[in-house]
């Protein structure tokens, strides 16, 4: 698959070509696109919203250089792998939102709150939430509502 042209302009999508002057953005995070004009590059700069940002001048690779360099850079596969319920979430995992919860009883009655309550907590919500499911299963729902935990 041969390309006349190196990338796409992040921007505007023209096609930037091999040899030729293109703008990267300086910010190190922000450097997977590249942009054909400092104008295409301004565009970007108020959608990222970066504080202190240039853009930076570089020039693309030569055609040889840049045919190598499409066919030895590894391809990334994404593969996200079907999970059951069990293994998708922990039932030891923590439902409570801790500062939240410890800022309540701070703010409310003055006392600290033990870790270990996170962990109770979450296994009484568990078992609430189970019991609501299978009242709304039994409704003939599939979305649980507030009256599934009276």
């Amino acid at each position: 698959m041969e390309t006349s042209y190196w990338r796409k302009c992040g921007s505007c999508k023209k096609e930037i070509g091999f040899n030729v002057i293109y703008q990267v953005c300086s910010v190190s995070s922000c450097n997977k696109h590249v942009y054909c004009s400092v104008n295409c590059w301004d565009l970007h700069n108020p959608i990222m919203n970066h504080k202190s940002s240039w853009a930076e001048e570089k020039r693309s690779p030569g055609k040889q250089e840049g045919v190598s360099e499409v066919s030895e850079a590894p391809r990334r596969v994404i593969v996200s792998p079907k999970q059951t319920i069990s293994e998708s979430h922990d039932e030891h995992e923590v439902l409570i939102v801790a500062s939240k919860l410890k800022q309540y009883i701070k703010d409310k009655y003055d006392m600290n709150t033990a870790a270990s309550v996170m962990d109770a907590l979450s296994k009484n919500v568990r078992r609430l939430t189970d019991r609501a499911a299978e009242r709304a299963k039994s409704e003939g729902r599939k979305t649980i509502m507030d009256r599934d935990f009276e």
